[in-house]
């Protein structure tokens, strides 16, 4: 069995894990976007974030969602 450490999370099995959740910069890193915009993305409610004590995290879903909308809203354009 492979043991692999992801963001402090320990995962069994799992040699190609990803985080469940990212935090801020973490997701800058992953949607190639400065700490502004994800911050103005997360007012506008277009970035879902759940909070654990007093940090801000963006679950993996949430980016999959948001991804997903701008592939909707650019199939709409056309």
């Amino acid at each position: 069995m492979v043991t692999v450490v992801v963001e402090n999370v320990l995962l069994h099995g799992e040699a190609n894990a990803r985080p469940a959740l990212y935090r801020v910069a973490d997701a800058m890193r992953v949607l190639s976007m400065s700490r502004t915009v994800i911050y103005d993305l997360i007012r506008a409610g277009r970035l879902r974030t759940v909070k654990e004590g007093r940090a801000r995290l963006i679950p993996a879903s949430a980016i999959a969602e948001y991804i997903d909308l701008l592939e909707r809203e650019a199939r709409g354009r056309r």
